[in-house]
């Protein structure tokens, strides 16, 4: 089974889109913050992470770029999830492999999440 980590502090967004991948058969982690994604992605084991920019306490970028530095977890595909104007320069600054704008389109997503897994 497919294993989605989402960060992101929007209690709301975290509900659909988690509601929305367990109905297509993925295991959907999330965390509330991003200071610590060594640690939960060393006991998660994503397949995917969903990263909102906008996170305690350091932020997605920061979060982004730790992962993408770390020897073990940087082949792990990272889709930043987030309402800024300038989404593809942050995801680019992150080291993201992709970037979905909010508000999305679920459709969107699901797609973005299933060509990474494919790879």
């Amino acid at each position: 089974m497919n294993k989605i980590l989402i960060f992101d502090d929007d209690a709301s967004i975290l509900e659909v889109i988690t509601l929305i991948f367990e109905e297509n058969g993925y295991k959907v982690e999330i965390s509330e913050t991003s200071h610590d994604i060594i640690d939960k992605v060393s006991q998660s084991r994503p397949d995917v992470i969903l990263m909102d920019n906008w996170i305690p306490n350091i932020g997605g970028v920061e979060a982004t770029k730790l992962l993408k530095s770390h020897e073990q977890f940087k082949h792990i595909p990272v889709i930043y999830v987030t309402a800024n104007n300038d989404i593809a320069a942050l995801a680019e600054i992150a080291g993201a492999d992709d970037y979905v704008a909010k508000p999305f389109n679920l459709e969107d997503l699901e797609e973005k999440v299933a060509f990474y897994l494919k790879k």
